[in-house]
């Protein structure tokens, strides 16, 4: 053996192990989904023979779903777009579907035995509702996209501020939110928003996170419709957690180029006559954990000039900042981040999180407002219609 074939040898066993690391954390969610649908398919098919056409094609369609929905998660990882595309679409899908039949089916495993423990005959039900657990899951998945992929809502909201001065009648703020810009939303689906937003002719218009999931070069086509907002004051944006996981540094960068202002726990001033606005931004609640010297504080974002101000705006991605904004003496802060749970249950859980799921809250003497969210995270599923939120500062009634 020549010394060229020895080197090769020596080196070939060492190349398998190196690959299989690379293989190693996509194994772990894999197995979890896998066996997670697994479980969905023995609740499910318990009342019925192996032979039954419904065991069948539960059977074929988890089996599809275990692995469309890991495809669909990696599918950013493709260089072939129109590839990747199909993979979110269908994966994304797949995900939001499988949420709801396993919810149904628990719910199901729970209430049959229930019934029949309170009395009441339960016989012959375990087939019809498997079944009916089926139809929910696909009635609550098709209307959960229509909802997703609909025009947001316009949703106007008074602000009742004391001792606004009269300049300040009727300031128009329009918040978006949450637009999740990546797999399944696009130039387009941006562009409505865009065009919408604009037609409210606002004094200010103010992003408060996560407008993206996916880096720059893969992204920056379909976010260009920003660069088209318009409103009196301009656009303020603060950034989200998601912002954090795509690279925080070059969207800082890419939405100034677009003409965005990004506000890093700092704050500008409005003027009109005499009368003063501070609008502050702050990072969102855990950036800390990514860059501790630009770690949320509410304090130091209106600090200076903005502490004199007639009125105190806080733009903060997560309700969870609101106390702290309460305490830096803000008059009105604005959130999102909740998506008000999204579709169901999972609205039911978001307050294990956040103080607050979605509108008008007060905290101390600070109003604030979480929006449900311009856009959707992950699946294309809502159970009820995004927003694009009209603020207008309206004088306290005496």
């Amino acid at each position: 053996m020549d010394s060229t074939a020895l080197t090769e040898a020596q080196q070939a066993p060492s190349a398998h192990p190196r690959r299989a690391m690379r293989w190693l954390p996509l194994a772990l969610p894999m197995a979890l989904v896998g066996g997670l649908h697994y479980a969905l398919f023995a609740l499910l098919t318990g009342p019925f023979t192996r032979h039954d056409p419904f065991v069948i094609e539960m059977g074929v369609y988890l089996a599809f779903s275990a692995l469309a929905i890991p495809a669909g998660l990696m599918s950013l990882r493709t260089h072939d777009l129109r590839w990747g595309t199909a993979l979110s679409w269908t994966g994304l899908i797949a995900l939001g579907m499988f949420s709801s039949l396993f919810v149904l089916a628990m719910l199901r495993a729970i209430l049959l035995p229930g019934l029949e423990w309170i009395g009441v005959p339960v016989l012959g039900w375990d087939a019809v509702s498997a079944w009916g657990v089926v139809a929910l899951g696909l009635f609550a998945t098709t209307i959960g996209f229509v909802l997703a992929r609909m025009s947001p809502a316009v949703v106007k909201v008074d602000i009742p501020i004391s001792g606004l001065p009269a300049q300040l009648h009727g300031f128009r703020i329009v918040q978006i939110t949450d637009i999740h810009v990546g797999p399944t939303i696009r130039r387009g689906y941006l562009q409505r928003i865009v065009d919408k937003v604009n037609a409210l002719q606002a004094d200010l218009i103010a992003i408060t996170g996560d407008v993206v999931d996916g880096d720059v070069p893969s992204l920056r086509s379909h976010v260009a419709p920003l660069q088209g907002l318009k409103a009196r004051e301009g656009v303020a944006l603060v950034l989200g957690n998601h912002e954090l996981y795509s690279g925080a540094p070059a969207w800082v960068r890419e939405f100034r180029r677009l003409g965005l202002q990004v506000l890093l726990n700092e704050h500008f001033i409005v003027r009109r006559d005499t009368a003063t606005l501070a609008v502050a931004g702050v990072t969102d609640h855990s950036t800390g954990r990514f860059f501790a010297d630009m770690a949320c504080d509410p304090h130091a974002a209106i600090r200076g000039a903005g502490e004199g101000a007639d009125v105190r705006l806080l733009l903060a991605h997560q309700p969870i900042t609101a106390p702290a904004g309460s305490d830096a003496g803000y008059h009105l802060a604005l959130h999102g981040h909740t998506h008000g749970g999204q579709w169901w249950p999972w609205n039911h859980f978001v307050r294990m999180q956040q103080p607050v799921v979605k509108g008008l809250h007060r905290f101390g003497r600070m109003w604030s407002y979480t929006s449900v969210g311009t856009g959707y995270w992950g699946p294309p599923k809502r159970h009820f219609r995004g927003e694009i939120t009209l603020l207008t500062l309206r004088p306290q009634a005496a």
